[in-house]
């Protein structure tokens, strides 16, 4: 099997991020973001999703961390999609609903090369921690954009805003795991009629 591994490096003025992924990992991770609660979202991602991650970053977070973030969401996506190749053989769809103690969350992604997001979660609260929770949103729209896919997002029901958070990014690595899995019976095949993705 060929490695579906990549290493991204993006440099601008506002942040710094150094990305390596393993798309046939074990759930490995290495943060260094500065933004300790986008770490935790960040393991949900690994963990489920059995993706080995690297992710050094340095950001403007005596402004705020919505550079940060945001970056960091376009270098993950530019990391999947340079690992993930042609996309030959992939499942290309993932799909996954979990639920932590009241919340509960689906995420349904495709591959499909076109970027598309739709994203529905509310929070009773503005802040996670000294964390903004409007830069969720902002970290899947530059991870969509980058990444060239179709994501939707429901938060079906909840009130913690910690665990909606936490549901979302669980169930999007599961959603993750699920497209990007190598289908025995497409091996060699491209998942799409168009015959490109």
């Amino acid at each position: 099997m060929t490695s579906r591994i990549a290493t991204i490096e993006r440099n601008t003025l506002e942040t710094q991020i150094t990305i390596t992924v393993n798309l046939d990992g074990t759930g490995k991770t290495d943060f260094q973001t500065g933004v300790p609660f986008l770490n935790h979202m960040l393991d949900q991602i690994a963990r489920h999703g059995m993706i080995d991650m690297t992710i050094h970053a340095k950001g403007d977070l005596d402004i705020d961390a919505h550079h940060t973030v945001e970056d960091i969401g376009i270098t993950l996506g530019q990391a999947l999609a340079n690992a993930l190749g042609d996309k030959k053989g992939i499942s290309r769809y993932g799909h996954a609903y979990v639920p932590l103690d009241e919340s509960l969350s689906r995420v349904v992604i495709d591959f499909s090369g076109r970027p598309s997001l739709y994203y529905d979660a509310t929070f009773n609260r503005a802040f996670i921690g000294d964390f903004d929770v409007d830069l969720l949103r902002e970290f899947f729209q530059g991870f969509v954009n980058h990444a060239g896919v179709t994501l939707h997002i429901d938060n079906l029901k909840g009130g913690n805003a910690h665990h909606i958070a936490e549901t979302v990014f669980k169930a999007f690595g599961r959603a993750v795991r699920n497209a990007i899995t190598l289908d025995e019976r497409m091996s060699g095949i491209m998942p799409s009629t168009k015959g490109v993705l």
